[in-house]
C-alpha cells in the first residue's frame, strides 16, 4: 500500500483526540506503516500502540489523557473501582493509578501506573462515557459500588454508597440494580442499604 493511500485510510482517526494500532488496522494500516509515518513525523507515538495525528485536538484535562491512553492499551478493559468512583464523583481519592478490569483468562502486560483487576461477569453493568471527546467503557454507578465493597474495603465503599444516595436526577442510583448486581457477585449489601435508606 502506498503511504499516501494509507494516510487516507487514516483520516477519520487523525482526528480523534488518540487512536489504537488496532484501530489503524481495522482500517486496513499495518503497524509496520504507522511506524514509518512516526519516523516521518506524520504522525505522533503517545504510548505502546497509541498514536495521535498532528493536528488532532490535544486533551484539556491532563486527568483524563493518561487514563484514556491506558484504556486504550488495554484489550476489553473496562475502568473500574477508584477511577470509575472519581469520574462519578463518588470520592474524593484522586487514584494514584487507573484501575482497569479485565476478564479471568485475558493475558495483559501491566505497565504502571496501571492497576488491572481480573473480574468474573466482565459485562455485568458494563457502559461507556464520553471523556474528552472519546468514549471509554466503564463499569455503571451501582456496579462500581457493589465493586467498591468486593475490593476497596469497607471504609471506602460505605462512603461512596452515602454519596451516591445523595445524587439527583441523572446521577440518581437504582438501588434496585445495586441489590441484582451484589446477588449475582455474592456481596452483602442488603443490611448497608437498609440503615442508609430509611
Amino acid at each position: 500500500m502506498k503511504p499516501q493511500n494509507a494516510l487516507e485510510k487514516l483520516k477519520p482517526l487523525l482526528r480523534a483526540p488518540s487512536f489504537t494500532s488496532g484501530e489503524a488496522h481495522r482500517c486496513g494500516v499495518s503497524s509496520a506503516t504507522l511506524a514509518y509515518y512516526v519516523k516521518q513525523n506524520a504522525i505522533q507515538r503517545i504510548g505502546h500502540g497509541v498514536y495521535r495525528g498532528l493536528q488532532a485536538p490535544v486533551i484539556s484535562d491532563f486527568r483524563w489523557e493518561e487514563l484514556i491512553e491506558t484504556i486504550q492499551r488495554v484489550n476489553d478493559g473496562v475502568i473500574c473501582l477508584t477511577s470509575a468512583l472519581f469520574l462519578y464523583h463518588l470520592t474524593e481519592e484522586m487514584p494514584s493509578q487507573h484501575w482497569i478490569a479485565i476478564a479471568h483468562g485475558t493475558l495483559h502486560r501491566t505497565l504502571p501506573p496501571t492497576k488491572v483487576v481480573r473480574m468474573r461477569n466482565i459485562e455485568l453493568g458494563k457502559t461507556t462515557i464520553k471523556l474528552e471527546n472519546t468514549i471509554v467503557p466503564i463499569f455503571d454507578r451501582e456496579r462500581t459500588i457493589v465493586d467498591a465493597f468486593r475490593y476497596l474495603g469497607r471504609e471506602t465503599a460505605l462512603k461512596a454508597l452515602k454519596i451516591a444516595l445523595t445524587k439527583k436526577e441523572t446521577e440518581k442510583i437504582n438501588i434496585e440494580k445495586i441489590r441484582a448486581y451484589a446477588k449475582k457477585l455474592r456481596v452483602k449489601i442488603d443490611p448497608f442499604l437498609l440503615a442508609m435508606t430509611l
